[in-house]
């Protein structure tokens, strides 16, 4: 840290990223990222648009707000496309958060919440997950605050309904609720519907996860109108060529192979289920995700040790040093040869 750094930077955490092995070849199954590559179309198209890197991209995002509008059941005036749900994310903290208005986020859910309040100077209040790593809905009631729930949670991988989530809505008329569908695809219901009904609700998406384009980084906020106009505000105002004409081209492409999407998101549910179900056998407590990837602790070996224990043998999974979920970690889901490969690994380190 230089001299320089603003000191109102001096106590910042900043998020702690998964690993990207550099050194050598691992099987990862530790940043949740899609085990399968992106649609053919994605690729042949965002090829085509390398061709005109010299110009600036589209920063209405036209053909792609169009593209992902008709898939969700809205109008384009209802999507904004960013990179990644990360600055999507952003951009509400820096919306419909002030110092009268915290971030009321829970204890354990996706790391970048806290950190997104600390580095926009936001109060923030934390709600304590219950012991067995669910939401108390009714802890979300008049939070006075703005809301952000993700759903499914990380990293736990639990699902709300979407009928909880629309209380939390009812309850809070006069605040914005997000909720971060980062996973929903693996299993999750999405409150995309819920959006007609209720113009304080923002939803976010990725392309990261079930869309296989996590190195093209690209998101979306999905709202009413006049919520994604605020968020436009936000974004003609600090980066308005924020998705690369790559990226942007890839986007239309994957949209328009929406059967590659669904059937890698079954393969992935499914072998989910089988690795959960194996797990357990060898007598961990998982709990029940609907995500891609699994977090799961053992009796016979600590979390922190297994990681370690795993990495030598070539698996990356994710560990995470908070005291309440120190003993697990979490696995993404991977092929059905990379769960074997785990499973393996894991039964000879258990023997």
């Amino acid at each position: 840290m230089s001299k320089y750094l603003s000191r109102k930077y001096e106590s910042l955490v900043p998020y702690t990223p998964g690993e990207q092995p550099k050194e050598r070849k691992f099987i990862k199954l530790n940043t949740n990222e899609s085990p399968f590559p992106p649609s053919a179309k994605a690729v042949e198209y965002a090829s085509r648009a390398a061709e005109s890197l010299q110009l600036y991209s589209d920063p209405e995002c036209t053909p792609l707000h169009a593209k992902f509008a008709e898939a969700c059941g809205v109008t384009p005036d209802m999507v904004l496309a960013t990179n990644g749900s990360d600055e999507i994310l952003n951009f509400a903290f820096m919306a419909f958060c002030d110092k009268d208005t915290p971030a009321v986020f829970a204890d354990i859910t996706y790391g970048f919440y806290s950190v997104f309040a600390e580095i926009n100077s936001l109060p923030a209040r934390v709600i304590p997950l219950k012991d067995d790593f669910t939401v108390n809905i009714e802890d979300y009631f008049d939070a006075k605050g703005t809301i952000f729930i993700a759903n499914p949670n990380a990293p736990t991988g639990i699902a709300l309904t979407r009928n909880e989530i629309e209380l939390v809505l009812k309850n809070n008329p006069n605040n914005v609720v997000v909720i971060d569908e980062a996973y929903v695809d693996f299993g999750g219901e999405s409150c995309i519907p819920l959006i007609e009904k209720y113009d304080n609700l923002l939803v976010t998406q990725t392309f990261s996860k079930s869309r296989s384009m996590a190195g093209a980084r690209l998101g979306f906020g999905i709202g009413s109108k006049a919520l994604i106009a605020d968020l436009r505000t936000i974004k003609y105002s600090t980066n308005p060529y924020n998705i690369n004409s790559m990226t942007m081209a890839a986007g239309v492409g994957q949209l328009e192979d929406e059967e590659t999407t669904r059937k890698n998101c079954k393969i992935i549910a499914e072998n989910r289920d089988f690795l959960t179900s194996e797990l357990r056998s060898l007598g961990f407590d998982v709990t029940d995700s609907k995500t891609n990837f699994v977090f799961a602790k053992s009796d016979k070996i600590g979390g922190a040790d297994l990681y370690f224990a795993l990495r030598e043998r070539g698996i990356l999974v994710r560990h995470f040093t908070a005291e309440k979920i120190a003993d697990y970690n979490r696995i993404t889901v991977g092929t059905r040869d990379q769960v074997d490969a785990l499973l393996g690994a894991i039964k000879d380190i258990l023997s």
